[in-house]
């Protein structure tokens, strides 16, 4: 991993580096590498500390090969401060220790957070922000965390945009948000990326007129705040019915007996999609289904409930949904 640090702080330097290349966690199929300008990681690193209001050394807790922990690296090496490696250290205290007297910063996934709130707390209350991105992040835990003295800032963004570009729903500077007619989330400005590394239908179709189109939907709120409701794809039709399968996980997710949970559709003879309800915890199919309609539509509810021990996850601390569906239909 130091191997990539260097790697970095010889490209920041250079005087005109190629893209640097990042792949797509390829949670929802093949990944995509993504060509990222310097000048829009710079950008980004630029736009996140006047944001933030401080620079200074960042805890690398993520893989370097994603755009979240490039980003790390970057903020890092620019603010003049090597990184610390978790990896490298006996756990997050140790590692705290090791960043001096300094601003300490780290970003992590909410998993990551989950846990560390349990065995690390105090280390986690010397960091000046946590980003905390990659996933829905649900409420119980950002509760959890300020009341825990835990500074977090969620963040919303891509390996297309370098990384995060929304702070707790708000752009950062030169940073544009959109919605289109399809709801689809649009961003622009200097932090987008110049393409898809050999592939210039895939980007001409989502590189639109200085606009990157996600794959999520949203909306704006009176307060101008974006929100996200969702992957476009995870719009699942069930019965006719288009059913919003984060917002059906983010309910089951406040559910007391329930500590982690993804939702999916899966292709059914009947319903032509059937809503699978992935989860840890103690409630089984009625429970669920009794839960999510006492909040939204009954036709919302899962038709399928899958108990885990754990979510299975990707490297960058994403849910892998194709071993989630693999899941369903082996439970099916």
């Amino acid at each position: 991993m130091n191997s990539v640090v260097r790697a970095l702080d010889a490209w920041l330097a250079a005087d005109d580096p190629d893209p640097w290349v990042v792949e797509t966690s390829g949670s929802t199929g093949a990944p995509k590498r993504v060509l990222l300008p310097r000048a829009a990681v710079l950008a980004s690193v630029e736009a996140s500390a006047r944001r933030l209001g401080a620079s200074g050394r960042w805890l690398l807790a993520l893989p370097p090969s994603y755009v979240a922990g490039l980003q790390v690296v970057c903020r890092s090496l620019v603010a003049g401060e090597e990184p610390v490696l978790l990896d490298d250290h006996d756990g997050l205290a140790a590692a705290a220790t090791a960043m001096g007297d300094v601003d300490r910063f780290v970003s992590l996934v909410p998993t990551q957070l989950h846990r560390l709130l349990d065995t690390d707390a105090d280390a986690l209350r010397t960091f000046h922000t946590v980003l905390l991105g990659g996933g829905p992040i649900d409420a119980r835990l950002r509760g959890r965390a300020e009341a825990e003295g835990v500074q977090v800032v969620a963040t919303y963004g891509s390996a297309e945009t370098a990384g995060g570009c929304v702070y707790d729903g708000l752009p950062l500077d030169g940073v544009g948000v959109a919605i289109g007619e399809d709801g689809r989330i649009r961003l622009g400005g200097p932090v987008l990326f110049a393409g898809y590394d050999g592939d210039p239908e895939r980007t001409a179709e989502v590189l639109v007129d200085g606009w990157f189109l996600t794959s999520d939907a949203g909306r704006l709120d009176e307060d101008g705040r974006l929100q996200v409701l969702g992957r476009l794809d995870d719009m699942v039709v069930s019965g006719g019915v288009n059913v919003p399968a984060a917002a059906v996980a983010a309910r089951l997710r406040e559910h007391p007996s329930v500590r982690a949970a993804e939702v999916l559709g899966v292709p059914d003879p009947e319903w032509g999609n059937r809503v699978v309800a992935f989860v840890v915890g103690g409630i089984d199919i009625d429970q669920a289904r009794d839960w999510v309609g006492e909040r939204h539509p009954r036709s919302w509810a899962p038709r399928q409930l899958v108990r885990l021990e754990t979510i299975p996850m990707l490297d960058n601390g994403k849910a892998d949904r194709l071993r989630l569906r693999d899941l369903a239909r082996e439970g099916s």
